[in-house]
């Protein structure tokens, strides 16, 4: 099997700040691998160390079958890398930014502005071609860096948390762009915090938590670990919380998840439904919802971490505000 990236125990510190804990994955040639985990969870660092941006402290990494510490100048010439706010130069236009690109890239002038023209007419931007950055729209810049990213035509590219700030068509808008870029053979590692991005793109996912993998898998097959499907539950009465919470977790074998109300608990027998049904009537409670859903996997992070992910996004910001006080990197 051919792998267009390969880490094994990255560590990294930042003075006693342990960013990276022995983080280990593969992803093959020509397919979306997504890493996914909260803010602070260490995906943007293990991007970095992958991008040859910054050395690990210790384990060791292999992009396109290069070391990206030893072979460092050989790995930037395959990747792209697109980071988590465009940095495009606003006030250039379209097209003279990714001429920019091309030049300090060794194209020539002409070739330059023939790749241009076709990343500009790839991404929809041929009609903003001539106006300067600054007065693109959020999805427009987000467009534009991506396409800075490819006019070198990377074998793997790296893309952090590129929809962020981004609404929702905008989104969905580079979604369809990412995923036309493996049919070109293109290798992407897609970092993210939006379980529905991961769900929507990902060949793979690698779930990362305080700098350390959790798990690593299909979404389906992350999905299985904490059963095939879901029950949710809500009362009409808050006060018959309790009493549903019982008879769920009694059916079921297992301590439900409550939130705003709503309890929920993986199952594996969908006979399980009917009979709550029954039980929850016998005890007098009246629903106000019930239904039976495919796991999320934002329910396989809660299974495995026990949080969820805005949970440590939280933590993460306060962690962060911290260290900013206390001046260590973020």
């Amino acid at each position: 099997m051919t792998y267009a990236i390969q880490a094994e125990g990255l560590e990294k510190r930042f003075g006693t700040t342990q960013a990276l804990a022995g983080v280990s994955f593969t992803a093959e040639t020509g397919t979306v691998l997504g890493v996914l985990g909260p803010n602070g969870a260490g995906k943007t660092t293990a991007t970095r160390v992958l991008a040859t941006l910054i050395e690990p402290t210790a384990g060791s990494a292999r992009v396109g079958g290069h070391d990206v510490v030893k072979e460092a100048h050989l790995v930037r010439q395959l990747i792209g890398l697109t980071g988590q706010y465009a940095g495009v130069d606003e006030m250039l236009t379209g097209t003279e930014n990714l001429i920019l690109i091309g030049r300090l890239l060794g194209l020539s002038r002409s070739r330059s502005r023939a790749r241009a023209a076709e990343l500009l007419e790839r991404f929809q931007l041929t009609e903003a071609a001539e106006r300067p950055a600054k007065t693109y729209s959020g999805g427009m810049r987000r467009r534009l860096d991506l396409a800075a990213s490819l006019v070198g035509r990377p074998q793997i590219l790296f893309l952090d948390e590129p929809t962020t700030g981004l609404d929702p068509r905008s989104r969905n808008g580079l979604w369809d762009i990412v995923r036309g870029l493996t049919d070109d053979g293109v290798t992407v590692l897609l970092t993210t915090q939006y379980l529905e991005e991961a769900d929507q793109l990902a060949d793979d996912i690698v779930v990362i938590d305080r700098g350390r993998v959790i798990a690593h898998g299909t979404s389906d097959a992350l999905k299985a670990q904490v059963g095939g499907q879901v029950l949710d539950v809500r009362a009409v009465h808050e006060a018959d919380n309790v009493t549903v919470r019982r008879i769920v977790a009694d059916l079921a074998g297992t301590a439900p998840d409550v939130r705003d109300g709503l309890v929920s608990v993986p199952i594996t027998d969908p006979a399980i439904m009917p009979a709550a049904v029954r039980r929850l009537d016998e005890a007098g409670v009246t629903l106000a919802e019930l239904s039976l859903r495919k796991s999320s996997l934002d329910e396989v992070f809660f299974a495995l971490t026990g949080h969820h992910t805005d949970e440590v996004e939280a933590e993460a910001g306060e962690s962060a505000e911290a260290g900013t006080k206390e001046g260590a990197p973020v």
